[in-house]
């Protein structure tokens, strides 16, 4: 576990940025395209966390024995 990691995030990072643009210019077209990317990015962020759990479940388990 990174030592920045809890953190707060830093209010210029593209996450904070990306929550707070305003969606009002985006046409039905640009908010389906983005909602795909969205979903996109959450699968691999849920298959980083998944390995992340069971990487850390193998070394709990190795260092028990």
């Amino acid at each position: 576990m990174d030592d920045d990691e809890n953190l707060p995030r830093s209010k210029n990072d593209p996450l904070s940025a990306l929550v707070k643009q305003d969606l009002d210019p985006f046409s039905v077209d640009e908010l389906e395209e983005r909602i795909a990317l969205l979903k996109s990015e959450i699968s691999r962020c849920e298959a980083k966390k998944s390995f992340a759990i069971s990487h850390r479940a193998s070394a709990e388990n190795l260092f028990k024995k």
